[in-house]
């Protein structure tokens, strides 16, 4: 049932660009044949149905976001390194994903539902795990404030972060560690400028 791995990549970012796009439910097969121009027959032979192509997509895009977010939370950093190399990691991921990113924030909740997408769920507890430790850590490390609702600040960079994916186009102006960089710098400082 596989062919050609190049193949399949192909026929993959093409369907995730038509996901983001339409919406999972609004999708249908022959939508993303027509956008990959083959027959939706044809797009059988690669995939069994769309269900399995947002699985591959929403997996591959997970499994390569854990692990640069492991490799940093394995690294041995202070609190506020931490917070910056995720960041930091987080925009290489909507580099890379962007569709996919667009797909998981729409989608998850409702996917997540099914059994076949209970990795989805899983992955959103380790998520909020990794973040509010590391928050949790810089307060009584005394590298973050003290008065910091840890919660509050997770829910903020988080979205702060991942909204990024609605507007951001690889090969634009910014690498994806400069906006990092910016970011960073109105979180971790602010935007005023200091009396």
């Amino acid at each position: 049932m596989s062919a050609a791995p190049e193949r399949r990549g192909e026929l993959l970012a093409t369907a995730a660009e038509v996901f983001a796009a339409q919406g999972y439910n609004a999708t249908t097969v022959r939508r993303i044949a027509d956008a990959a121009g083959m027959l939706a027959g044809s797009l059988y032979y690669h995939f069994d149905s769309k269900e399995s192509m947002v699985d591959e997509i929403l997996s591959t895009f997970l499994n390569e976001l854990w692990a640069g977010y492991d490799e940093v939370l394995a690294a041995g950093l202070g609190p506020r390194e931490t917070i910056e190399a995720l960041v930091t990691q987080s925009f290489k991921e909507i580099d890379r994903h962007r569709a996919a990113v667009a797909i998981y924030q729409k989608e998850a909740r409702h996917l997540a539902a099914q059994p076949r997408f209970g990795y989805l769920a899983d992955s959103q507890v380790k998520f909020e795990r990794a973040w509010l430790g590391t928050l949790e850590r810089g307060v009584a490390a005394g590298v973050f404030r003290a008065d910091l609702d840890v919660r509050l600040t997770y829910r903020f960079v988080r979205d702060t972060v991942w909204v990024a994916a609605s507007w951001y186009r690889p090969g634009g102006q910014h690498s994806p560690e400069e906006i990092a960089r910016q970011y960073l710098s109105m979180v971790l400082d602010g935007v005023a400028v200091r009396s």
